[in-house]
């Protein structure tokens, strides 16, 4: 697991986030830019289960979008 700091939805003091290596994974592969179905296969999960865990990652680091997730991670050097 990687710690990395999320800013809080309420401005509050940001919150550390870890993410796992797989979810540093899942993000790189989208990082690519292909999409989620290609993502799905290249990472043997069906799409529906990269979509489920794309969202508890944005949820998790309180951003709306998994590209605003990408560059989050990004610009922590994660990916």
């Amino acid at each position: 697991m990687v710690p990395a700091p999320a800013p809080s939805r309420d401005g509050g003091p940001s919150v550390p986030v870890e993410l796992t290596d797989d979810e540093l994974q899942l993000l790189a592969e989208i990082a690519t830019g292909v999409t989620t179905d290609v993502a799905a296969r290249r990472l043997e999960l069906s799409a529906r289960t990269l979509r489920r865990r794309l969202r508890a990652i944005c949820d998790q680091l309180g951003v709306n979008t998994p590209i605003e997730a990408v560059v989050w991670a990004a610009r922590k050097q994660l990916i």
